[in-house]
């Protein structure tokens, strides 16, 4: 094995023109300009790579950075008029590669590197194009300031933005395993990119490789992790000039057929289908300029898209959050980010038509989006129309401010919402955030404020997050989301990370204790103590080989909540006999205790696996009582061969009385996923999804024990809560033939059953069905 390591470095060594070492800080690439054609096919034997120019001196990032890489890796770099190519080997003397031929985006649990191109040079967001030992692609973006961070429960120091991998980019990538590693080439043409208008451009540029034998992520430049951001940590390519997109002008017709199956009624029997006219739609795309792109789409099918994981409700007073899946909303979706998810794109439910304008100019990113929604989804039976306008502005190296105004017609009700953001970030490890944010909506407040402040701090060894936020309870963001209004919120998360030394059984260690509070609006501008305050420790344990471990303990009291139970009523029986209705008031504060233990599996070859349990006295929201609490959370990944994928997840919450053990609810979700890969562009998808529910009839268990009425607003009557059951099954096939994003062939089915026992599998019954078809045809001038 070291002789052919040997052999291929020194060969590469040979031909390559000039080296750039990471470790080195040999960071600014004068990348050469090579007017060639060639295929990619995997192998870099072509003469044009034998001129690139060569990355190479990487170093560790996670768990521990600023230490050189264990697997080397070597990354070959050179441009045509046209297209940017690159040429990657990874060396792996110390583990199996792990390559699966899996679908798009999902190469996680596979060995893969990803190239960073901050076309802008701004160090504010970047293309991320990824590819696994195969070629299989996973792409996105990286949008610095406000996406999520990659952290568990306790967190981690310095964790990156996580890259949204919603986008999907045409590009060429051919890889295979060899016997020292693997071997990938990459091919992005420049019309998959926006960049500006200089003659000559600088690309800010990162490689970043995920080795999964030993669960390393290794960086090219040699960044920090105790940084506020990691784009400005890159290195660049220069001198690229004289780029040509050609003309970008894509259109892409759909033509889709839906049937929708459910039981006659009557006496009858047998199955009714509806199957309506097939709809004809479609997409389009044109550059307006180099880094200005208009989107348009017409009665788009949105049918393919895998439906949403089931989720359980911890808390009833907070609204679920389902992320964006449709490919004409995903497609520069990440230009529309705000802190408080003022954008919400799943509020168009089914437009009849779209049109999109965004990218970036003088310093400035612009979205906007303009759609007419079906009147189906509209409170007056109109068409609901929305306008949705972002602009940031680059203030500095990493400084950005901006502005949203958003506006939703629907008849003669309207709601609008305007906000200013702006975000700081100072002294190599500091940044803060600051929104606020008005809106106004037709039948409450004429103006109801939002406001936002965030200050962190990502030290190598101390960290913070300090934060404070409120909603006014009339502020309503019709095009946004919020999770819950009128409240704020305040936290203090204090975090202190430690490393051990190179290869210590505990590699990284995150401690942490996070003081927080909410207060409703009014309270809190009343100087009253808060609802809900909180006190969590954290800790988060990266250990050798890439496991992770997470125990936490979190201490909560928790104020009653009369707006939550306003449909209530106890019955209280009379002297005569009877029973008599009375208002139901619950214990003003519950206390609880929460343990949390989970952990994560290395991402084996074939399997991987994660737990998260909770055991907690914890609020009863059924009853404002106390309860034990369980919730589980599990995930597995299962990868038998390199073509076949099962993915299992379970959740599990359930409630027992503290008083006499008796259950009060329990829901039980298993679903099962499982891909199997035909060819690259070709796979078959079957999914199982059980949803079992239980709730007992209700009664007021922290105080009298009587029977909780509740309000029926169909017979405006308050009736006895009852004990109840449901169980649900969903089945879903899908058959897919996608070869580039745009020109696609689905084939699906899906079932709803319902039976009367859960996990039985007995009485099983119908209740609707649905087929669909649909096809698609990416439509492209100029060509590749």
């Amino acid at each position: 094995m070291i002789s052919l390591l040997l052999a291929a470095a020194l060969s590469l060594a040979a031909d390559t023109t000039v080296r750039y070492d990471g470790r080195l800080n040999q960071l600014h690439v004068a990348i050469p300009r090579i007017e060639a054609t060639i295929t990619v096919d995997g192998m870099l034997d072509e003469p044009a790579w034998r001129s690139a120019a060569l990355l190479a001196g990487f170093s560790q990032f996670a768990p521990v950075d600023q230490r050189p890489a264990d697997d080397s890796t070597t990354v070959l770099v050179w441009y045509s008029s046209t297209a940017i190519h690159f040429g990657i080997r990874a060396y792996e003397a110390h583990g199996a590669v792990h390559a699966t031929l899996a679908d798009r985006d999902k190469i996680a649990s596979d060995d893969y590197v990803q190239l960073l191109l901050d076309t802008f040079d701004d160090h504010r967001q970047a293309y991320v194009f990824g590819v696994n030992p195969l070629g299989v692609q996973s792409d996105g973006r990286l949008n610095e300031g406000n996406q999520s961070r990659s952290a568990g429960f306790g967190g981690a120091a310095g964790a990156r933005d996580t890259v949204d991998l919603s986008a999907d980019f045409t590009y060429e990538s051919r890889g295979h395993v060899t016997p020292w590693g693997y071997e990938v080439e990459v091919r992005i043409p420049f019309k998959a990119l926006r960049y500006g208008a200089q003659k000559s451009l600088t690309f800010g540029m990162q490689v970043v490789r995920q080795v999964q034998h030993s669960g390393f992520q290794d960086t090219w430049t040699p960044s920090k992790r105790a940084a506020a951001s990691f784009l400005a940590q890159s290195g660049a390519l220069e001198g690229l000039t004289e780029l040509s997109r050609g003309l970008v002008f894509d259109v892409n017709p759909e033509l889709s057929a839906v049937g929708t199956g459910t039981p006659r009624a009557g006496t009858a029997g047998g199955w009714r289908y509806d199957t309506p006219n097939a709809q004809i739609g479609g997409n389009l795309r044109y550059s307006v300029t180099n880094n200005l792109t208009l989107n348009a789409t017409v009665k788009p099918d949105f049918s393919q898209v895998e439906a949403d994981v089931q989720q359980v409700v911890y808390d009833p007073r907070n609204a679920l959050f389902y992320p964006e899946k449709r490919p004409f909303f995903l497609d520069g979706l990440e230009q529309f980010d705000t802190p408080n998810r003022l954008v919400y794109t799943r509020r168009i439910v089914q437009p009849g038509i779209a049109v999109k304008l965004t990218g970036k100019a003088a310093g400035t990113n612009l979205a906007f989006l303009s759609a007419i929604d079906d009147p189906i989804n509209s409170a007056t039976h109109d068409r609901p129309v929305y306008n949705i306008v972002r602009l940031r502005r680059d203030i500095g190296r990493s400084n950005t401010v901006g502005m949203v105004f958003t506006d939703k017609e629907d008849g003669g009700v309207y709601n609008r919402v305007g906000e200013l953001d702006g975000r700081v970030v100072f002294g190599g490890v500091y940044s803060a955030r600051a929104q606020v944010g008005m809106s106004a909506t037709r039948g409450l407040n004429d103006r109801a404020p939002l406001w936002d402040g965030v200050f962190q701090r990502e030290g190598h060894t101390f960290g913070l997050r300090y934060g404070i936020s409120g909603t006014h309870r009339d502020f309503r963001a019709a095009s946004g989301f919020i999770s819950r209004p009128g409240q704020v919120n305040l936290s203090f998360d204090n975090h202190w990370t430690f490393y051990g030394h190179e290869g210590a059984f505990i590699e990284r260690w995150t401690t942490g204790v996070t003081p927080l509070t909410n207060w409703s609006y009014a309270r809190f501008f009343a100087g009253k103590g808060g609802n809900d305050p909180k006190l969590h420790f954290n800790n988060h344990f990266t250990l050798r080989g890439g496991w992770t471990v997470f125990p936490s303990i979190f201490f909560e009291s928790f104020k009653y909540d009369p707006a939550l139970y306003s449909s209530f009523r106890l019955a209280v029986p009379n002297s005569r006999g009877g029973v008599d209705t009375t208002a139901y008031v619950g214990g003003q504060r519950l206390a609880n205790i929460d343990v949390v233990v989970g952990f994560t599996t290395p991402q084996w070859k074939h399997f991987d696996f994660g737990v998260t349990n909770i055991v907690a006295i914890d609020e009863n929201f059924y009853e404002w009582s106390g309860a034990n609490v369980i919730l589980i959370n599990a995930t597995m990944n299962w990868r038998p061969t390199d073509k076949l994928r099962v993915n299992g997840l379970y959740s599990h919450q359930e409630f027992i009385r503290r008083t006499d053990n008796s259950e009060v609810a329990i829901r039980r979700i298993p679903r099962l996923k499982v891909e199997y890969q035909l060819a690259r562009p070709i796979f078959l998808r079957l999914v199982g999804q059980y949803d079992s529910q239980y709730q007992d009839a209700l009664r007021d268990d922290s105080r009298t024990g009587l029977p909780i009425l509740i309000y029926n607003a169909k017979t405006n009557r308050y009736t006895p809560s009852v004990r109840f059951s449901a169980n649900s099954i969903r089945g879903d096939a899908l058959f897919s033939y996608q070869p580039t994003p745009g020109t696609v062939l689905f084939v699906g089915y899906g079932s709803s059953l319902v039976e009367p026992d859960a996990f039985s599998f007995r009485e099983l019954q119908r209740t609707s069905d649905g087929f669909f078809v649909k096809l698609s045809y990416l439509f492209s001038a100029g060509g590749r």
